[in-house]
């Protein structure tokens, strides 16, 4: 039995529905609500839903876990509201880890790109304390995750009980399939798609830095199946822990991304300039590109989907599918 939480949200189905796929029996912690995010899991056999504020009671009573996959999680980056994140992202991922510790179960984590901020220190998944302590995450968001690797982190410095294996993943700019209950919070993949499908032009972000032109901001653009192989592959090598980048590493242009949406429709490219909102100033990561050197040097060999064959795919199912996104 794996648990999985934020299971029906974007990664967390995926990674469900590749585990029911492989026959594995799975339990997913999350709430549905009343929209259309019960989608996610139909392709999936599960074993239940749990919802977040029962899982404590849960896990006192569950059955063996093989893994716990923690991606549930408060994602906005936007978001302002303090003590929802500390007490959703900080507090739950760390009371998981004492479960875990204690009953010996693997504990693999969403960790975030978010950590790096303005990316001046580089973007190393490196677990020395002294090179956390360098990273200064440019929002609420990033900052509860930072501070949930600091401090997994500190606990193993300390001699403190671990699971038998950990690891926290650091994961890049994700698109792909069962993001769209995600909102503004969704791909940029997604919403240029929709803008396009409508017939309008796609719009992007104006430069506010003068390194940088329109559109030419750079970000690590990872399809969620790579993201998906990455965590299989862990759960499957348990001799292997640590903190992980999960991307392709090779940044892409945001003008890169919209021409794919346009080519893998066949139509010409019609890209319009915005200007940055206002609430994102100051808070935007100009470029992200993660180093894969300590997941590749551990043994993962899953070849990083590029952008136009990424894009292609999603805009392709996008395109095909009965309920619009």
């Amino acid at each position: 039995m794996f648990l999985v939480t934020g299971g029906a949200g974007f990664i967390g189905s995926n990674l469900v529905t590749a585990l029911s796929a492989r026959g594995a029996e799975v339990t997913i912690s999350d709430r549905l609500r009343d929209g259309p995010k019960w989608r996610n899991i139909r392709d999936a056999v599960i074993a239940g839903i749990v919802p977040p504020e029962d899982l404590p009671r849960w896990l006192e009573g569950a059955p063996k876990l093989e893994a716990v996959f923690h991606l549930g999680a408060v994602s906005a980056t936007t978001v302002t509201d303090g003590d929802l994140v500390a007490g959703s992202n900080l507090n739950l991922t760390l009371r998981l880890w004492e479960w875990c510790a204690r009953h010996r179960v693997p504990l693999i984590y969403a960790s975030s790109a978010a950590t790096y901020g303005g990316g001046a220190e580089g973007f190393d998944d490196d677990a020395d304390p002294r090179a956390l302590a360098r990273l200064r995450p440019l929002n609420l968001y990033g900052w509860s995750k930072h501070a949930t690797d600091q401090r997994i982190v500190q606990m193993l410095a300390l001699g403190q009980p671990a699971p038998p294996q950990w690891a926290g993943l650091k994961f890049f700019n994700v698109y792909g399939p069962n993001e769209a209950h995600k909102g503004r919070m969704a791909s940029v993949v997604l919403h240029k798609w929709r803008q396009i499908a409508a017939g309008e032009p796609a719009t992007l972000f104006a430069s506010d830095r003068p390194e940088f032109p329109d559109g030419g901001q750079l970000r690590d653009f990872v399809h969620v199946d790579d993201c998906v192989a990455a965590m299989l592959w862990l759960a499957a090598h348990p001799r292997v822990s640590g903190l992980f980048n999960i991307g392709t590493g090779r940044a892409r242009s945001f003008a890169d991304l919209a021409r794919a949406i346009y080519a893998a429709r066949q139509q010409p490219p019609d890209i319009r300039y915005v200007p940055m909102p206002e609430d994102l100033r100051g808070k935007y990561q100009y470029f992200t590109e993660a180093r894969m050197d300590r997941l590749r040097e551990a043994g993962f060999d899953h070849p990083p989907t590029s952008l136009e064959e990424g894009v292609t795919r999603y805009v392709r199912q996008l395109d095909a599918a009965e309920v619009p996104a």
